[in-house]
């Protein structure tokens, strides 16, 4: 009688841990299931993302839209350029305007001040040869009336070529590269050394 109780309840202690290892470890049948479901949530989401991908890609332009598009630009750079072209040349000739004004005050200031001599004489010596150096440190350096000398903004130069007393002005300017302006000390004359109109037909070379 013994015996059988131990038995039972030997029995009954074997029942408990089967029923814990399933609870642990699921059955395959379980397993199978899981990873059916996962499969087919996966081929649903292939099939998801290459329908977005199908349809969030652009469709391609066609040669005649290319064409159409490539004319529109050729229009609108024929009308814009053109414009844009005209205001830089009306710009430098404001400014170029503007830096002979400038020179001009200067050297008229210069000379109010020292009886009627003119920048560009050393020592305000009016028998001397006149110079740029001479000119330069006069309007910049001793008494300085100017900052900087200013530049030609058609050649971007601020060189000055300073005549003799007894040389005149060139009949036309010289486009050697090397000078902005052309001063004659002896009547103060500056002009600027650039050949062509401006926009309103008047030769640079009158300003």
């Amino acid at each position: 009688m013994a015996n059988l109780r131990t038995k039972s309840a030997f029995f009954r202690h074997g029942l408990t841990r089967i029923n814990t290892v399933e609870n642990i470890y699921p059955s395959v049948s379980s397993v199978n299931s899981v990873a059916k479901n996962n499969s087919h949530r996966q081929r649903r989401f292939n099939s998801f993302s290459l329908f977005t991908i199908h349809f969030s890609l652009p469709s391609a332009f066609t040669l005649v839209e290319v064409l159409i598009v490539v004319a529109i630009l050729g229009i609108l750079a024929a009308i814009v350029v053109p414009l844009y072209e005209d205001n830089q040349q009306k710009a430098k000739e404001s400014a170029a305007k503007e830096n002979l004004r400038v020179l001009r005050n200067a050297i008229e200031l210069y000379a109010a001040q020292h009886k009627g001599v003119a920048p560009g004489y050393t020592n305000d010596n009016k028998t001397a040869t006149p110079s740029y150096m001479a000119f330069g440190r006069q309007m910049t350096e001793f008494e300085q009336r100017l900052s900087a000398i200013p530049q030609n903004p058609f050649n971007a130069i601020k060189t000055i070529r300073v005549l003799a007393n007894s040389a005149d002005f060139p009949t036309a300017p010289e486009q050697t590269g090397t000078y902005g302006w052309i001063y004659k000390p002896s009547t103060k004359q500056i002009r600027l050394n650039w050949l062509g109109k401006d926009s309103h037909g008047v030769t640079y070379y009158d300003y």
